[in-house]
C-alpha cells in the first residue's frame, strides 16, 4: 500500500499547487489577460505562428518537454533511494520548474514570440543576448545528438517499437491535412489515429518487429551499426519535420502522442493501484527510502541529484519550448497557466510514476527477453538461484551501472531506459495485458516522446541560429533551411565523429549535458527576474529558484573537473566546462551591472502590451526581493 500512498499524496499535491500557487502566479504576478494580443494572431503566418486551441497546444507543449528526460533522470536517481528523488520532483516542479516554464512562456508571449535568449538583449543587455543565444545553441547541439541516440537505442533494444513509431508520422500528416481542409477539431481523427497506433504496436510486437541489423551489410564500416543508421535517418526526419508547417505534422502528431500518454498514465496508475492493493508492489518493503549501498564511485547526492533529475523537476530545455514553439501557438494569454505551469506539474506526475516503476515496479520482477520457437518473448525473471529478486537488489542485479571516468550518468543508458519500460510493463501486466504487448506499449511511448523532443529541438535550434545570424550579421544563418541544415549537420558530426564508438558521440559530452541544461534554467530565471523588476513586481518567486539553479550546475561542473576529469586528462570536457562557467560568470556580471538601472524602467517594447501601457503611466510601488 505504500506505493499507492506515495503516488496519491504526490498527485494531490500537484492538483492543490496548480489551483493555488499556479493561479497566483498567473493572475497576480504575471497578470494574464484575455484581451491582450498574442503572437499567434498578431504575426500569423500558418507555418510557425498559428493560433491553436488549448488541448492541441497543451499536447504539443507537454510531449515536447517530456521526451525521455523525466524517464532517464529519475531512473538514475533512484540509486540514492526513492525519497530524495521524489521530494526533488514534487517540490522542484511546483516551486521551480513550473515557475520557470510559465515565466519563459509569458515573457515570449509579450515579446512577439521571441526566444528567451532574444528577449535577454532588451531586458538585460545586448551582450547578454549574445551570451545566452550562444549557450542555447551549444545546449541544443547536445540535445539533438543525444536524443537521436536515445531513439536509436530504443529501436535497437526493442525492434517491436519501430513499426508503430514510423506509422504515427503519415497518420499525423493525414490528420493535419484533414483538419486543415475541413477547419474541424482534431479530437475524433486523432482518436482514430491513436487506435491505428496501437494496432501498429500489436503488429510490431507479434508479427513485424524491425531489427535493422538483419538488413545491414556487415562490411560497411560504421554503417554496419544499426545505431548509426537509425541516428542518421532520425536526423533527416528531424530536418523535414522542423521546416514543415506546425499544423501539418507537429500539432497532430503531438496531439496523438499526448493522448497516448494519457492512456498509458491511466493504465500505469490502474496497474499501480492493483499491484499495491494485492501486495505485489510495496515500495518501502522492497526499496530503501535513502540508499546506503550506492556505487562507491558515484558522485555525491549534492549537487548531483539536482542535475541528474532535470525534466520532471526543472529543465532549462523547457524555456526553449515555452519561448520557441509554444508561444507562437498559444491562442490567448490565460492559456499560459495550463500550458506553462500545468504541463510541468503533469511531467512531475510522470516522473513520480517513473520513480515507482523503477523501484517497486522492477521489484515485482524484472522483465527479460528470451528466445523461443515463436520468436522474441518476455517473462518475469528470477535470480540465478531461482529466487525472486526485488527492489533495489533487482535494479543492481538486472540493470547494473558503475560510475566510470566518462561520467556515471552516461554509462548504462540502455539499462536506464529498460528499467522504466520493463518496470512499467510489470504494472500493466497486473491488468491482464500480455507482457509482450505491455513492453511494446512502453517502448513505443518512450520512443514517440523522444522523437517529439528531437524534431522540436531541431526547430528550436533553427530559431536560435537564425537569431544569432541576425544579431551577428551572418546572412546565411538567417535562412531557415541553412539554419536547419547547420543544426542537424553539427548534431550528426557529433554523433558520428566524436567519441570512441561511431553513433555514440553525443555521450562524449553527456556528463556536461545535465549541468548545461540546468544552467539554462538559471539564466532563464535571471531574465524573468529582470522582467519583473522592470515592472516593480515581486521578484522572490523567481529570484530564489534562480540562485538555486545557477549554483547547482556550477558546483557540479567544478566537482567533475576536479575529481573526475582532471585525474584522467579529459581535456575536452574540462575545456567545455570552463567555457560554460565563464559564460555563466559573464552573464551574471552583465546582470549585476544593469540591475540598479533596470528597476522600475520598462525595456524597449517589442510591441505594446496593455499592462505595460498602464505601467508606463504609473508604476506600482516597489517590492523588495
Amino acid at each position: 500500500m505504500s506505493t499507492l500512498f506515495v503516488a496519491a499524496l504526490s498527485f494531490i499535491g500537484f492538483l492543490v499547487a496548480y489551483h493555488t500557487y499556479g493561479r497566483w502566479l498567473s493572475r497576480k504576478l504575471f497578470g494574464l489577460r484575455g484581451d491582450a494580443a498574442v503572437p499567434s494572431h498578431a504575426q500569423r503566418d500558418d507555418v510557425d505562428f498559428v493560433p491553436t486551441r488549448l488541448p492541441i497546444i497543451f499536447g504539443h507543449h507537454f510531449t515536447s518537454i517530456a521526451g525521455t528526460g523525466p524517464i532517464v533522470g529519475p531512473a538514475i536517481a533512484v540509486f540514492w533511494g526513492w525519497l530524495p528523488a521524489l521530494l526533488w520532483v514534487v517540490f522542484g516542479s511546483i516551486l521551480i520548474g513550473g515557475v520557470h516554464d510559465l515565466a519563459a512562456l509569458v515573457i515570449s508571449l509579450r515579446n512577439r514570440g521571441q526566444t528567451i535568449g532574444e528577449t535577454a538583449g532588451r531586458l538585460i543587455s545586448p551582450r547578454a543576448k549574445i551570451l545566452f543565444l550562444t549557450i542555447l545553441a551549444l545546449a541544443l547541439f547536445l540535445v539533438l545528438a543525444v536524443f537521436g541516440l536515445v531513439i536509436a537505442l530504443i529501436f535497437d533494444l526493442y525492434p517491436e517499437s519501430v513499426l508503430s513509431v514510423w506509422v504515427a508520422m503519415p497518420v499525423a500528416i493525414a490528420i493535419g491535412l484533414w483538419g486543415r481542409q475541413r477547419t474541424a477539431g482534431l479530437l475524433v481523427p486523432s482518436l482514430i489515429g491513436l487506435l491505428m497506433l496501437y494496432a501498429a504496436v500489436y503488429l510490431g510486437a507479434y508479427y513485424y518487429p524491425i531489427d535493422l541489423a538483419d538488413y545491414l551489410p556487415r562490411d560497411a564500416g560504421i554503417f554496419s551499426s544499426p545505431v548509426v543508421v537509425w541516428t542518421l535517418i532520425l536526423l533527416v526526419y528531424a530536418f523535414a519535420a522542423s521546416v514543415l508547417p506546425v499544423w501539418l505534422l507537429l500539432q497532430p502528431r503531438d496531439y496523438i502522442n499526448s493522448q497516448q500518454l494519457f492512456v498509458a498514465l491511466a493504465l500505469l496508475v490502474a496497474g499501480l493501484i492493483l499491484a499495491s492493493v494485492s501486495g505485489r508492489a510495496d515500495l518501502t518493503a522492497t526499496t530503501p527510502a535513502i540508499a546506503t549501498d550506492v556505487p562507491s564511485d558515484a558522485p555525491p547526492i549534492f549537487p548531483f541529484l539536482f542535475i541528474t533529475v532535470a525534466c520532471g523537476a526543472v529543465s532549462g530545455f523547457h524555456c526553449l519550448v515555452s519561448s520557441g514553439t509554444s508561444s507562437k501557438q498559444v491562442n490567448r494569454e490565460p492559456d499560459a497557466q495550463p500550458v506553462g505551469y500545468g504541463a510541468m506539474l503533469l511531467e512531475g506526475a510522470l516522473a513520480v510514476l517513473v520513480i515507482l516503476a523503477c523501484t517497486s515496479g522492477v521489484g515485482m520482477g524484472p522483465v527479460v527477453a528470451v528466445q523461443s520457437e515463436a520468436g522474441r518473448d518476455y517473462q518475469v525473471a528470477t535470480a540465478p538461484d531461482g529466487t525472486a529478486v526485488t527492489g533495489h537488489a533487482a535494479w543492481q542485479t538486472y540493470y547494473p551501472m558503475t560510475a566510470e571516468s566518462k561520467g556515471w550518468a552516461s554509462h548504462g543508458l540502455k539499462n536506464q531506459l529498460a528499467a522504466f519500460i520493463d518496470g512499467g510493463a510489470n504494472f500493466l501486466s497486473t491488468l491482464g495485458i500480455p507482457l509482450r504487448f505491455a513492453v511494446a506499449m512502453m517502448a513505443v511511448l518512450v520512443a514517440c516522446f523522444a522523437a517529439t523532443t528531437l524534431d522540436t529541438a531541431t526547430r528550436l535550434q533553427r530559431y536560435v541560429l537564425q537569431e544569432l545570424g541576425a544579431t551577428l550579421r551572418i546572412r546565411p544563418l538567417e535562412n531557415k533551411f541553412a539554419a536547419t541544415t547547420t543544426a542537424v549537420g553539427v548534431a550528426a558530426a557529433v554523433a558520428l565523429l566524436a567519441g570512441e564508438e561511431p553513433g555514440k558521440g553525443g555521450l562524449l559530452l553527456w556528463p556536461l549535458f545535465g549541468a548545461t541544461n540546468q544552467l539554462l534554467a538559471g539564466l532563464a530565471l535571471m531574465v524573468a527576474v529582470f522582467y519583473l523588476a522592470r515592472r516593480r513586481k515581486p521578484t522572490w518567486p523567481v529570484f530564489v529558484p534562480m540562485v538555486v539553479m545557477m549554483a547547482m550546475p556550477a558546483w557540479a561542473i567544478i566537482y567533475q573537473m576536479l575529481f573526475n576529469w582532471y585525474p584522467v586528462a579529459r581535456w575536452e570536457l574540462i575545456g567545455f566546462g570552463v567555457a560554460l562557467l565563464l559564460l555563466q560568470i559573464w552573464m551574471a556580471i552583465e546582470g549585476l551591472i544593469f540591475w540598479k538601472s533596470a528597476q522600475g524602467q520598462l525595456e524597449p517594447a517589442a510591441h505594446p502590451h496593455p499592462l505595460d501601457q498602464e505601467l508606463a503611466e504609473s508604476l506600482e510601488p516597489a517590492s523588495s526581493l
